[in-house]
């Protein structure tokens, strides 16, 4: 079983079209979310039905770690084996980390000889060129999305955790590391850095192979693209939020398919 390559991955999200395909999660799972001196912690990243069961590797090829100087920080032992990739990175400094899978590719989908096609690269003009002249219904998509979670040595802080600007963004306002069960935690949610209004967010806790329900729910962001999430037990928590829109990075893609996927650990009081 090979890795998920992003690109791979890209032409998934483009494609969920039941129920069963859009069960397969794609996330960043640390083994250490909030620590009280420095030292290294280990991430996996997988895509699978089953939050947080490893399934298929992720690709670790965009691997982006911020630490709380807003530089990026030290990793070791990029691995990607059958189920799951593995990294490790060292909290060497006071401050949160913000730890990224970003993602940003176009899909070209045509008919050639009656039979339905795709091609999926970074880079769309290059994109375009490989498809064959001749071709019916050519479709340019865009995909940007991003996979997040975060880890913080002693009392957390935001510097790391900036937007970029780009695509959909997790905006804390409430510190990702300052979760705690039977308490409100209140996130804002930005496209291209502007508020997300509308928004609906979707929430799963980790265990799902041990329930017969998801027990999922989802919280719908307001005019200034926050929304608002009762944490209703300690434990880790997948959250999922996907946008569509128009503002496209070449003038011949249709739309812009947008994704934030992040793993928080929430604590009891």
């Amino acid at each position: 079983m090979k890795p998920v390559s992003l690109a791979a991955a890209a032409v998934s999200a483009l494609l969920l079209l039941s129920p069963a395909a859009q069960a397969h999660k794609r996330w960043l799972l640390p083994t250490h979310t909030v620590v009280s001196e420095a030292q290294w912690i280990s991430v996996d990243a997988s895509v699978s039905n089953d939050i947080f069961y490893p399934d298929r590797a992720y690709s670790l090829e965009r691997l982006q770690v911020t630490g709380p100087d807003g530089k990026a920080a030290q990793t070791d032992h990029l691995l990607e084996m059958h189920r799951r990739s593995v990294f490790d990175v060292n909290l060497a400094a006071t401050g949160s980390y913000r730890i990224a899978l970003p993602g940003h590719f176009f899909l070209a989908f045509f008919e050639q000889d009656g039979e339905r096609k795709r091609l999926f690269g970074e880079d769309a003009k290059a994109l375009l060129k490989k498809v064959p002249k001749g071709a019916d219904e050519v479709r340019l998509l865009e995909s940007v999305s991003r996979i997040e979670t975060f880890a913080s040595v002693g009392a957390p802080d935001t510097a790391a955790l900036k937007p970029t600007g780009k695509g959909l963004e997790l905006v804390p306002v409430t510190h990702p590391n300052d979760l705690y069960s039977g308490e409100t935690a209140r996130f804002r949610f930005v496209v291209d850095g502007q508020p997300a209004a509308g928004l609906e967010v979707h929430l799963l806790p980790a265990g799902t192979r041990y329930r017969d329900a998801q027990q999922d729910w989802t919280v719908t962001s307001d005019d200034n693209g926050e929304v608002a999430i009762d944490w209703p037990h300690a434990g880790r928590f997948f959250l999922e939020a996907e946008a569509s829109d128009q503002n496209t990075s070449h003038k011949q893609a249709e739309r812009r398919r947008l994704e934030y996927l992040g793993t928080f650990e929430v604590l009891p009081l």
